[in-house]
Formats: C-alpha cells, sequence, structure tokens
C-alpha cells in the first residue's frame, strides 16, 4: 500500500523588487519564471541571507537587466500568493519593492528576465500582460515625475 505524500508547508518568502524610472520611463522585465513567468514586472527576486533589502534590489536589477542603480528607499510592500487549481496555496511571496536612481549600463535581459521594456505614461496601461501590482507602482513614479516636471 502507498503511503500518502505528505504536503510541504508553504512558507512566505522574501523578495524584491526594483523601482527603476530613467529619462520618463519605468523598466520593466518579461519574467522567465513563477511566479508571474510570462508576465511583465518590475526586476528582483529573492533576498539572501543577511542581505539588506536594498542591497538585494540593486544586485537583482544588476543581474537581471546589468544596469547598475543606487537602492534610494523603500516604496511599499506587496504579496503574491499563488494557488492550484482545487484552491492549495503553492507560493507565498512577501515583496518589497525598492525605489532605485539609474547609475548606468545598458538593459540587457539575462537571468529570470527574458525581455527589457521601458514604459511611458502612455504606454504602461496599454494592455500589455502587466502584474497588477507593478502596474500600480508604475503609475506610482510616472505620476510623480510628471507632477515634479510640472513644478520645474
Amino acid at each position: 500500500m502507498a503511503m500518502p505524500r505528505k504536503r510541504s508547508v508553504i512558507q512566505p518568502v522574501v523578495a524584491v523588487s526594483a523601482a527603476l524610472l530613467h529619462e520618463g520611463r519605468v523598466l520593466m522585465i518579461r519574467r522567465r519564471r513563477p511566479p508571474n513567468a510570462g508576465m511583465l514586472a518590475l526586476p528582483g527576486g529573492r533576498v539572501e541571507p543577511g542581505e539588506s533589502l536594498l542591497a538585494a534590489a540593486a544586485r537583482e536589477l544588476q543581474e537581471e537587466t546589468a544596469i547598475a542603480a543606487e537602492p534610494l528607499h523603500v516604496m511599499t510592500a506587496v504579496e503574491d500568493r499563488q494557488y492550484d487549481d482545487d484552491g492549495r496555496l503553492l507560493s507565498h511571496y512577501v515583496i518589497v519593492v525598492v525605489r532605485c536612481r539609474w547609475v548606468g549600463g545598458t538593459a540587457v535581459a539575462s537571468d529570470d528576465a527574458s525581455e527589457i521594456h521601458w514604459f511611458d505614461a502612455g504606454t504602461v496601461n496599454d494592455g500589455a500582460p502587466v502584474c497588477a501590482s507593478a502596474r500600480i507602482i508604475a503609475n506610482q513614479l510616472l505620476d510623480a515625475e510628471n507632477a515634479a516636471m510640472m513644478i520645474r
């Protein structure tokens, strides 16, 4: 008689996303792997043990896009929970979004990124397959940039 497989316990995973605005456009990548495989999202990934949130955001951005950036501050945190067809939890990520300032480099997709995309205010809402939380954050960055331009 076969023993039933014991289901592993899903634990929340701490991850970061790098929110980078450069020349009036927000950087996004098309993700190769779950969560949100095939979707456009902010670059990011898991925080390594002992690594600060800001350092993790800069590292993940560099690994996925070859762009060097200065991490500035935490913007927000979002949760991503994935479920199977029966409603069982598959994964649970707590994603801390870090605002970054472009320092240098030319964007090249690598690691978990299969494509690089730059979105401006006119294209971020055009129906592209962007993760909901990434679309909200991109709009916040672009709105703040547009407000700053009006003040200048």
